[in-house]
């Protein structure tokens, strides 16, 4: 398991880190309880800006498993390193719980901290997929712990396909995230190499980002970008994912018409229109594309998202619309 503490200005002691089988809420199946050594030992310190991995540890995790991470912090320690749209419910008390069947939170949240990976041990392992991108990928929209996000759907369809047996989803995305310029989260062209290639075992990339780029520009015009900048952003990680032997490929932009400006406006939806047209064009020669914008669009009004599939807000999809863009997906570009 890593650990990370790459956004923080001072050390990060974590007295003892236990993975268990999940049961729901604060529960855990007690009898998987285990405990997560770092260099032989229980507790780990992990320097400003670093990460660090367990050892490897004697844990049976069978295919589409809730999995239960429980973290004792001794001392009060500032928060840096966090993946804010968790979109699941995360259980928090005082004192000491490592090894407890169950506890009663003091509160909860939905985000993750300091935990950003886990590599499993597969000898019958084929192929990783990596979901890359913004919160459109991070799953904004979806439902609490329901596991909704298009990733999601994603790995349960590949679960379930006999050709695709050990392969598995891994899901990169950052909410707010963009192509260009640092904000939530490092630029996309700058973490892609961490995230996606840095991956253990990664074969696919599916790449959806840059609506934010869009976006976040109309708020901050010195970060306002143009489309084909954006396209000079997406090109660098295809050609990164191919100098690594890593089938890419480039996902559209989704419709957003009734989105507040200026993420919605001409200016913004003549840079999308942009972007869909060189991503459909292939000129980037990536392994392939997957048209998510045809799959969600409303076709009465093709610039909207169909309603059954909007969360409300004009820019995310719910679960149906996760579902749907999941659904694009040709199972046969990864066989």
């Amino acid at each position: 398991m890593r650990v990370s503490n790459l956004f923080g200005t001072a050390p990060v002691t974590l007295g003892g880190v236990h993975i268990a089988r999940g049961t729901g809420g604060a529960s855990i199946n007690a009898t998987t309880d285990t405990l997560l050594r770092f260099n032989g030992q229980e507790s780990v310190t992990v320097p400003a800006g670093q990460e660090a991995w367990s050892d490897e540890a004697s844990f049976s995790l069978p295919s589409q498993t809730d999995v239960a991470v429980t973290v004792y912090v001794p001392q009060t320690t500032p928060v840096a390193t966090v993946h804010s749209l968790g979109q699941q419910t995360i259980s928090v008390a005082a004192g000491n719980a490592l090894g407890s069947a169950t506890f009663t939170p003091t509160q909860t949240r939905q985000s993750y901290y300091w935990v950003t990976g886990l590599d499993v041990r597969n000898d019958d392992a084929r192929g990783v997929i990596v979901a890359f991108g913004d919160s459109i990928t991070d799953g904004a929209g979806s439902t609490v712990d329901a596991l909704n996000r298009y990733p999601d759907f994603l790995a349960r369809r590949v679960a379930a396909d006999p050709a695709l047996q050990g392969f598995s989803v891994v899901n990169q995305g950052i909410g707010g995230n963009r192509v260009l310029n640092d904000v939530i989260g490092a630029r996309g062209v700058e973490r892609f190499q961490r995230d996606v290639l840095g991956t253990t075992g990664v074969t696919h990339a599916i790449i959806q980002i840059g609506i934010n780029d869009i976006g976040f520009g109309g708020f901050v015009p010195a970060q306002a970008v143009t489309a084909d900048e954006i396209i000079a952003g997406l090109q660098t990680m295809v050609d990164q994912a191919k100098a690594r032997d890593v089938e890419v490929f480039l996902g559209t932009l989704l419709p957003l018409k009734g989105m507040a400006a200026p993420y919605y406006s001409p200016e913004a939806e003549a840079k999308r229109q942009a972007v869909n047209a060189w991503i459909r064009a292939n000129t980037a020669q990536a392994k392939g594309i997957i048209d998510f914008e045809a799959a969600m669009r409303d076709p009465a009004d093709p610039l909207q998202m169909r309603l059954e599939y909007d969360s409300g807000d004009h820019l995310h999809p719910n679960g149906a619309g996760y579902e749907a863009m999941a659904n694009a997906i040709d199972l046969a570009l990864f066989r």
